[in-house]
């Protein structure tokens, strides 16, 4: 298993939806486990395909809640469904995310509470998961992904238009940018 680079935003492949994985094979197997490694080593609490420049319906996640349950799997060609927003601005101290593709940033982002995953795991199994809170929080942000959104693009106009500096003033927001998570030292 190795650590992968993680694509810095303003990449092709953040902002283009993922094509479903069609090929349970010894590709796919060891793509999740450089993205379980990839992630440990960022640190994150999740990772999508996209995020280490391949494009399929596929992430990964390490979470452990407040009961101290621990929730570690792969999501393969999920399918989310998620409660209604709560209207409101988003709290700055509850609701604020950041994202490996835009490295030591973090943005308050207004997030549905409750949400239902459907997805395969390695072994092609359908498995569901109910979700709330920051695990909640952490399956959107994954999702998005594979849509070719970031949590960026999702932002209120207050936030995004700080995010839009820091972006400019990193010299990110063109294709071909990474970091190497381990390697380089980057706030994430």
């Amino acid at each position: 298993m190795s650590v992968l680079p993680i694509v810095i935003t303003g990449d092709p492949v953040l902002h283009t939806p993922a094509s479903p994985v069609s090929n349970f094979d010894a590709d796919l197997a060891t793509l999740v486990a450089d993205m379980y490694d990839t992630m440990e080593a960022a640190p994150g609490v999740g990772l999508a395909a996209p995020q280490v420049g391949v494009a399929l319906r596929v992430f990964v996640y390490d979470w452990t809640d407040d009961d101290d349950v621990h929730w570690r799997g792969e999501a393969i060609n999920p399918e989310l469904w998620q409660s209604p927003l709560t209207l409101g601005e988003a709290d700055e101290d509850v609701e604020s995310e950041g994202c490996l593709s835009i490295p030591g940033e973090r943005f308050p982002l207004r997030r549905a509470d409750r949400v239902l995953l459907r997805a395969l795991n390695l072994r092609q199994e359908p498995f569901e998961l109910v979700a709330g809170g920051w695990f909640a929080r952490i399956l959107q942000h994954e999702y998005d992904h594979l849509d070719g959104v970031l949590y960026a693009d999702r932002l209120e106009h207050r936030y995004a238009k700080p995010m839009a500096k820091v972006i400019r003033k990193s010299s990110w927001g063109m294709p071909g940018q990474s970091w190497m998570p381990g390697v380089d030292n980057l706030d994430s």
